[in-house]
């Protein structure tokens, strides 16, 4: 029961402060693995994957996965109610008040400020899933050339390369 309670109060936090979509809630996710040992960052990355290929949004379906190796399906339920709950709160209290002072400076100035934040959040997340991607053993010591020559995954390098190729010149 307690690991239920601390699953929701992880995710709802995540819900709270992953501003911007799914791709936003990987940092949170890498720091729940880290401080419960729940899972790994490969496992992190595994979420991504499936999430990425499974119907529905990709938060949603890390949370349900996630929740679901902690808990089984209780866990995979608590998880997901957890993290899409403040979104649900926080857009029923301000579509209330949206319309209402939607030409407040104010109110312009704040969505000025989280168009950026959730683009910084997106972003970091998209490069630290590249990082863990292409290098997976981390950086080691000695010989640059030797180093990365070490430590790159090439096939994961060559396959980013070919899909980026693909998308640009095949629209």
């Amino acid at each position: 029961m307690m690991t239920i309670l601390r699953l929701c109060a992880e995710f709802f936090m995540t819900g709270l402060f992953a501003v911007g979509g799914g791709l936003a809630t990987l940092p949170f996710l890498y720091e729940i693995g880290e401080k419960t040992g729940w899972y790994t960052d490969t496992d992190v990355l595994d979420m991504l994957a499936i999430s990425e290929s499974t119907p529905g949004p990709i938060g949603v379906n890390m949370a349900t996965y996630a929740g679901y190796g902690v808990s089984g399906v209780p866990g995979g339920i608590c998880a997901t109610l957890a993290l899409v709950l403040p979104s649900v709160i926080i857009s029923v209290i301000i579509s209330g008040f949206l319309e209402k002072f939607k030409g407040n400076s104010l109110v312009q100035g704040t969505f000025g400020i989280l168009r950026p934040a959730s683009t910084a959040l997106i972003t970091a997340a998209g490069l630290g899933v590249a990082w863990k991607v292409f290098f997976p053993q981390g950086l080691g010591t000695g010989n640059l050339w030797n180093m990365l020559f070490a430590v790159i995954d090439y096939k994961a390098l060559i396959l980013a390369a070919v899909i980026v190729l693909v998308m640009t010149f095949w629209k």
